[in-house]
């Protein structure tokens, strides 16, 4: 731990250096990458000074008190030692938490992507419900929600609707929602009045700069196509739909959403991105889950991890087994009790 806050704390020194540069000043779009990279960390840097300075006094402490001193002097070393030792520990803890997080790039802003899974129409409905909670719980925490791309159903429902989300701490709250999501209710097109249980399942991708993950042009096949939306006069007269190939990979993304062209393309290569980034993490992850088992279940996402009772306006999730009877706040967007309970589970 300590070689890699020590690697931080040299890179903090670079940054200002950096940033002081007159190259640097000049140039707008490499001086606020590294004002963000600064920013993003300095808070932990400031926490190392502070448990190195904490370190030395402890050391200075110990000193003392293995030594031949005055009896005043050696009670008030007694005294300071063990306030200082804790305020170190809780500063190591602190630190460990800060790394685990910069290491699984839990700063970072997400791409939600939901699908209708098994249930038919009605679980295009629940997938709209989420996109909507997710949108609620976005606004609570000041994060801005883009629609990317979207294959809605004629009664209101979505197929697919991917979306991303930008603020401070959205990946980080937002990652455990990777999973199927269960709802057990009567449907409003059920006329007998029967519960039925539909699936949706939903993937949170990190969404990376472009300096995080390079992609060549070379391993890129892109298609335009007229886009299939509205009839009439609202019908698409030019190719502004775009399909992006990686070919190394496999993945496929299109989009057709805005009117132009570029933009359909610049949301492709967003989505492009994070999917390849996230083929990348989860290949990491199977070689880490060898070696250490998470509390809050393998984050497949064919694992059930939460179900939605509607009778019982009961919520529970899974992998912690947490229950909670306010389904209708949780829609509504309060969904800091399950993400909290998730967080804690993950560092415990």
């Amino acid at each position: 731990m300590l070689e890699q806050l020590q690697a931080l704390e040299k890179r903090y020194q670079e940054l200002e250096h950096l940033l002081a540069s007159y190259e640097v000043i000049s140039d707008k779009e490499q001086y606020n990458r590294y004002a963000k990279e600064l920013s993003d960390i300095k808070d932990s840097v400031s926490l190392f000074r502070e448990y190195k300075k904490l370190s030395q006094e402890i050391e200075d402490l110990e000193i003392v008190l293995g030594g031949k001193h005055e009896e005043e002097l050696l009670e008030l070393a007694r005294k300071e030692l063990p306030g200082l030792t804790k305020r170190k520990q809780e500063l190591e803890q602190k630190l460990k938490t800060i790394l685990t997080a910069s290491d699984k790039g839990l700063d970072k802003d997400a791409i939600v992507e939901i699908r209708q899974g098994t249930g038919g129409r009605e679980a295009g409905l629940f997938a709209a419900d989420l996109y909507r909670m997710y949108g609620k719980y976005a606004a609570r925490k000041n994060w801005s929600v883009e629609e990317m791309a979207a294959h809605p159903t004629e009664l209101g429902g979505f197929k697919e609707i991917v979306f991303s989300i930008k603020g401070k701490g959205a990946y980080k709250r937002i990652r455990f929602e990777s999973g199927v999501h269960r709802v057990q209710r009567v449907p409003t097109t059920e006329a007998q009045g029967r519960i039925h249980t539909s699936t949706v399942t939903v993937a949170v991708l990190i969404e990376p700069e472009e300096v995080d993950l390079v992609i060549e042009p070379k391993d890129l096949r892109i298609d335009t196509y007229r886009s299939s939306g509205p009839g009439g006069q609202h019908m698409q007269k030019t190719d502004s739909a775009v399909r992006i190939t990686h070919i190394p990979s496999g993945v496929v993304v299109a989009c057709q959403d805005e009117r132009s062209q570029i933009k359909n393309k610049s949301k492709a290569m967003r989505i492009l991105r994070a999917r390849i980034l996230d083929i990348k993490e989860e290949e990491e992850s199977k070689k880490i889950a060898k070696m250490r088992k998470s509390q809050v279940g393998s984050g497949d996402r064919s694992e059930k991890i939460r179900t939605y009772n509607f009778p019982d306006r009961r919520v529970t999730d899974h992998r912690i087994n947490f229950t909670s009877h306010r389904l209708e706040a949780i829609l509504e967007g309060d969904l800091d009790e399950i993400s909290d309970a998730l967080i804690k589970a993950s560092q415990g």
